[in-house]
């Protein structure tokens, strides 16, 4: 496979796969109740020639669920985060096998879905919601295994820790934005590439004035028109902090500075994203709205998977729109772009005030806007951060509990006056 061009090769290359082993691979599923995790199981349930599931981990919410997952898949070993629910999984895993049926290994902790990334298998398919997936990518990495990515907080979070892990080519991306720059990118050179042009459906409140998302609610917040998703990514979408957050991943994937790295409003989310090259041509990446296609690109690349998800009706008439973003309604991804220029620490502040901010707003104890007004706030009180390679996980962490202290600070102190 030829590479893009005779310079470092980004973390994500479509032209050169870090192991590209045929036959039946084995894969460890990480956040297999959330909703990457459930798509990429039926994914594998109707691949069962091409794909293995040997683990599975999730938070500990839905045991029963977990349990049956591996009951279905005949996993060797299953894990939750939350020790305590250790026990209730162990008890569903017991009503679901058969008298004589092993039952899986049951690991229990916050360091479990890690051991299980540096398991046995061939594909690690991060599917964890949230900056608590970034150890699981580093023990990934460290590995040795292909990493399907679907969990950008590790990235964003932890980028030059990942960065120096990575092998060129070890990560897939998952995301169907990062998915569809890399199939696109397979199609030029690196040093023909002249922007990335990230879409966003523009969330439930596109056309909307900052003054008229004053008060908006959390059930207009979680209205979201093409994606069915968790809260805290639905709100992100809502905010565009989800864009923003990809704007970051994408400098960090595919080593293309910020200034060529733009966003465009896209409501119908067919076009998953684009790459301009400098020849004036661009491509899109285009599929009807569901992740089971992304997956399946992070699951099996270079091979395709046949009937993965659907595809588009040509004989029915459709239209596909595109506006400029409203950088004044939604300030998140110009603040984004601000933290992933400034680097170290900066985004594990951004990334994790915003998930204290969106709990507060869930919660009503914080306004719509006051989300990104307060992880502004937070952000600006860092300051700038320690950088360059001596940055470890221990400054991560260290920078992630003050931001989230500080914004729940800002939060309570929001309310406060809300109800003066």
């Amino acid at each position: 496979m030829g590479r893009m061009s005779d310079s470092p090769a980004p973390l994500a290359d479509p032209h050169l796969v870090f192991d590209a082993a045929q036959g039946r691979r084995d894969l460890v599923i990480l956040g297999s109740t959330g909703s990457i995790g459930t798509q990429a199981i039926d994914l594998v349930l109707r691949n069962p020639d091409r794909f293995r599931v040997t683990a599975l981990s999730a938070a500990g919410g839905r045991v029963g669920l977990l349990a049956d997952q591996a009951r279905r898949l005949r996993v060797r070993t299953v894990a939750v985060a939350d020790p305590d629910k250790a026990p209730a999984l162990r008890e569903a895993l017991r009503e679901r096998y058969g008298a004589g049926e092993p039952l899986p290994t049951v690991l229990a902790g916050p360091d479990a879905a890690a051991e299980l990334a540096a398991s046995d298998c061939h594909t690690v398919l991060n599917g964890i919601t949230g900056s608590i997936g970034l150890a699981p990518t580093l023990a990934a990495l460290r590995a040795g295994r292909t990493l399907a990515l679907a969990n950008k907080e590790s990235l964003i979070v932890g980028g030059p820790l990942v960065k120096a892990l990575a092998a060129p080519g070890q990560i897939i991306p998952v995301d169907s934005e990062h998915a569809a720059l890399f199939q696109a990118l397979a199609a030029g050179t690196r040093a023909d590439v002249r922007k990335l042009v990230v879409t966003a459906s523009g969330g439930p409140f596109r056309g909307r004035t900052r003054s008229e998302l004053a008060d908006v609610t959390r059930e207009q917040a979680l209205a979201h028109p093409t994606w069915a998703m968790g809260p805290v990514i639905t709100v992100n979408s809502a905010t565009l902090v989800n864009k923003g957050l990809e704007v970051i991943e994408a400098h960090l994937l595919y080593d293309i500075p910020f200034d060529r790295i733009e966003v465009v409003v896209h409501p119908q989310s067919y076009v998953h994203s684009m790459v301009e090259f400098t020849d004036g041509s661009t491509l899109a990446q285009a599929t009807p709205p569901d992740m089971r296609g992304p997956i399946a690109i992070g699951l099996g690349w270079p091979e395709r998977v046949p009937d993965a998800a659907p595809a588009f009706d040509w004989t029915t008439a459709s239209s596909w729109e595109f506006f400029p973003l409203d950088t004044e309604a939604f300030p998140s991804v110009g603040l984004a772009r601000h933290v992933g220029a400034l680097g170290g620490t900066a985004p594990a502040v951004f990334n994790a005030a915003n998930e204290e901010c969106v709990e507060a707003f869930l919660a009503g104890r914080l306004p719509f806007n006051g989300i990104m007004d307060t992880v502004t706030t937070v952000v600006t009180e860092h300051g700038t951060p320690a950088t360059g390679t001596s940055l470890t996980v221990a400054d991560v962490l260290e920078a992630e509990t003050w931001a989230r202290a500080r914004a729940r600070e800002l939060s309570a102190e929001a309310t406060a006056e809300a109800h003066a």
